[in-house]
């Protein structure tokens, strides 16, 4: 692979009571994604290096209650 790259994944649900809170506890909702791109670009300095904790702190990454993705049901 030329450029950086991050692994997302989970190998297990039954821990939560939601897939939101799963997703959050693997760190892979959309808002964890998004903190992870800002950590790489912060790195290679394409962002201000400030900008992931911002976004952390802002979406509470460190909550597994704060999770919204999957919330609608179904497989979502």
């Amino acid at each position: 692979v030329p450029n950086d790259f991050a692994t997302l994944g989970a190998d297990g649900f039954g821990f939560s009571d939601t897939r939101a809170a799963a997703r959050r506890f693997f760190k892979i909702d959309a808002h964890c994604v998004v903190v992870q791109a800002l950590e790489m670009l912060g790195r290679r300095g394409e962002v201000d290096s400030s900008a992931a904790a911002k976004a952390f702190e802002k979406y509470r990454i460190d909550d597994v209650n704060a999770g919204t993705s999957g919330n609608a049901g179904g497989d979502s």
